[in-house]
């Protein structure tokens, strides 16, 4: 396990729950009656080609879109039409695709506006020394800008600037799209002890068949705005899913 998950506390009891969400932009839809669960503890993988809703469902559950019809559900609260900071609050994190970081802000600054998001007794405390012992880079380059830092360093710094807050349910846009090999197996790590803590439930956007394989409990696969294909790690079928996940 990575050093810095041993910070954390007692398995969460918080759960997401959601049921026959739309949502979309404009005139258009693009979720379309989407039902899916992560329970408490769950890597949960949500696959499917580019353009098929993915990111639209990860912003619609923290509220940056507006959800049509539909429920969203988090530990026993109903979040349907919560603004994003109250739904961070409630403990839900989120990095974004393309990371966003604020690139004039230095990686401290970055991190402290990652405490916004945490209860008052953990902003007091400041940023929490598990964020560097999962990621040393960020230790070494706190008075750094964020747009001088590589791409890969930056997505280091998306997801510390999450865990700061000390979230309960993790959501992950394709976090390891378009980073040096090195520094993916450092977030494949982390991933990984995050998952073999079972403290931080994760629902994750991954197109890497073989990493969903690894490190799913649970899969959706997502098409055309629903919800096509779904089971436990050990019933995806590889086949099955080619077929949704080609071009």
């Amino acid at each position: 396990m990575t050093k810095g998950m041993a910070a954390y506390g007692a398995a969460t009891d918080g759960a997401l729950d959601i049921e026959g969400l739309e949502a979309g932009y404009g005139e258009s839809m693009i979720l379309r009656k989407v039902a899916l669960s992560v329970r408490p503890g769950q890597v949960v993988c949500l696959m499917g080609r580019n353009g098929v809703g993915k990111t639209t469902l990860l912003k619609t559950i923290m509220g940056l879109i507006k959800a049509r019809s539909g429920v969203i559900r988090y530990a026993g609260m109903e979040l349907t039409s919560a603004p994003p900071d109250r739904r961070a609050r409630a403990g839900i994190g989120y990095v974004p695709q393309g990371r966003e970081i604020f690139q004039q802000l230095t990686v401290e600054e970055n991190l402290l506006l990652g405490l916004e998001a945490a209860a008052p007794p953990l902003r007091s405390k400041g940023i929490p020394e598990s964020v560097f012992e999962m990621f040393p880079i960020l230790k070494e380059m706190l008075r750094r800008k964020g747009g001088d830092l590589s791409g890969g360093q930056q997505q280091q710094l998306a997801i510390a600037r999450a865990l700061v807050a000390e979230p309960k349910l993790l959501l992950l846009d394709e976090p390891m799209e378009g980073i040096q090999p090195n520094i993916v197996q450092d977030i494949e790590n982390v991933i990984a002890a995050i998952k073999a803590s079972r403290r931080m439930s994760v629902l994750l956007v991954e197109q890497s068949l073989s990493f969903a394989t690894a490190i799913a409990d649970y899969y959706y696969v997502l098409d055309r705005g629903t919800i096509v294909a779904e089971g436990g790690s050990g019933e995806l079928n590889e086949e099955q899913m080619k077929q949704h996940l080609a071009v």
